[in-house]
């Protein structure tokens, strides 16, 4: 799950991902990233906090953690849908069903706000075609109140079984060089 970049003074920078999903996920952001550049256009990243206006009592990273409780929170599953299958992930529609069952938000279109800016701050990832298509602004919201649109936590062993992007050609290439550093990546 290796992928190249390389910088104008044609420097190559490896990057490995820890499954195919994600990825995928680094160089479509890396590519719209490059997209806009090019373009002449500014691109940076705003912050969720200030479009959707959360109120600054909230703590995303708090409910993150909530979310994430073996107990408590949003149980991963195994699901099936066009002949793949996704494993520790969840529904559009459990994610809003636990922010109302644990009082986070007060009605489902509260949750939906909620949900994008979770999803928009990196701790929700979308799986799937449905979920990645709101994602990429191609629905009105950027997360889905659907039971066919998948998501999972971004660490949590997320992977997806007979899929393969067709997207990018990953080359065979021999990995030359020393690491100068080696750790994981964090979209955020």
């Amino acid at each position: 799950f290796v992928f190249k970049l390389t910088v104008a003074k044609q420097q190559d920078h490896f990057f490995q991902a820890a499954f195919l999903e994600e990825r995928d996920a680094w160089v479509r952001d890396i590519k719209k990233a490059i997209h806009h550049i090019d373009g002449g256009q500014r691109f940076a990243r705003k912050s969720t906090r200030k479009s959707i206006r959360l109120p600054e009592t909230i703590n995303l990273s708090a409910l993150y953690l909530s979310m994430k409780d073996p107990e408590k929170g949003i149980k991963e599953l195994k699901l099936e849908k066009d002949k793949r299958v996704f494993n520790h992930c969840f529904t559009g529609t459990c994610v809003i069903d636990w922010l109302v069952s644990s009082s986070s938000v007060r009605n489902r279109r509260e949750g939906l706000l909620l949900a994008s800016s979770l999803l928009s701050e990196g701790y929700l990832q979308p799986a799937g075609d449905t979920s990645k298509a709101a994602a990429e602004g191609l629905s009105d919201t950027p997360f889905l109140d659907l039971s066919d649109a998948y998501y999972y936590f971004p660490d949590s062993g997320f992977f997806c079984e007979g899929y393969s992007s067709d997207d990018d050609v990953v080359l065979k290439e021999e990995f030359r060089g020393t690491i100068v550093k080696q750790g994981c990546l964090l979209k955020q």
